[in-house]
């Protein structure tokens, strides 16, 4: 593997920074500057932290230039802020009408594919729906998929309950997508290191992300358990693809509602690890 590497000789102050803070230990000082180490070129995994470490920018690496990464310095927010970010965030289940503008969603995806994964693999696939029209076709599909399997009495034991939600759509009330005009869905290679708690780190991303520009939220398991588990058949219109498994879905879109302070929750249920 050809990792260009390509260190800037004036620039660089040989602090090695950069082959201390390599996870596979592919990087040394041969003899003054950082280089590869020849057989280990291709345990990479391609994380950028020698870029990233690098205190003068002396370093690229894959092609990438430090200079068009963004600088840290002065740019992150303070730990008030984000405990108030953290605290502030609440389930959104009122949304209006009006979509996100696709620049906007872009963004959001663009900035959510940094989340870390296991061994750096990056193999989230961020399914997202922007249309209104599209999101309305989904909902009536997976709606009729559970009427259905309802007016059968074969819904799948302990989701008997969704019954009660196509009750509530006859009704008006859509307690599965809650209107919402757009929804993410997260899925990962069913084989990778980490299929789990990849999606759900990306999620959690990106909820904190859309907090912060007062963009609502909501975690949908009953959306989840409706696409994969009474009307599976929805994921290969969705286009998710079938060595796949989903790893949560996300209803997001401007807020119908605004929430002016925190809520106050009881003390974290903390234990101390004493080891003797």
């Amino acid at each position: 593997m050809d990792l260009q590497l390509i260190i800037d000789q004036e620039a660089c102050i040989q602090c090695s920074a950069c082959v201390k803070d390599c996870p596979y230990e592919i990087l040394e000082l041969s003899p003054d500057f950082p280089a590869v180490i020849a057989d280990k070129a291709d345990q990479c995994i391609q994380c950028q932290h020698c870029l990233a470490v690098c205190p003068t920018g002396a370093l690229s690496i894959l092609g990438f230039d430090p200079q068009d990464s963004l600088p840290l310095k002065g740019q992150l927010p303070t730990p008030e802020q984000m405990d108030i970010l953290i605290r502030g965030r609440r389930s959104v289940r009122r949304y209006k009408s009006t979509p996100l503008e696709s620049s906007v969603i872009d963004t959001m995806m663009a900035t959510i594919a940094h989340a870390p994964t296991g061994v750096n693999r990056r193999e989230c696939l961020l399914t997202v729906v922007e249309e209104k029209a599209v999101m309305e076709k989904i909902a009536n599909e997976t709606i009729a998929g559970i009427r259905k399997k309802a007016d059968t009495e074969t819904l799948p034991k302990g989701l008997e309950f969704f019954a009660g939600i196509v009750r509530a759509w006859d009704k008006g009330k859509d307690v599965l997508f809650r209107k919402a005009p757009h929804m993410l869905i997260i899925s990962v290679p069913k084989t990778g290191p980490a299929p789990g708690a990849d999606p759900i780190i990306a999620f959690s991303y990106f909820e904190l992300l859309a907090a912060s520009m007062n963009i609502g939220t909501l975690w949908d398991g009953l959306a989840k358990w409706a696409i994969t588990d009474i009307v599976p058949e929805m994921q290969k219109k969705i286009g998710i693809p079938e060595d796949h498994q989903i790893g949560y879905v996300m209803l997001f879109g401007k807020p119908a509602v605004k929430y002016f302070r925190t809520v106050q929750r009881d003390k974290a249920n903390i234990r101390r690890v004493t080891y003797k």
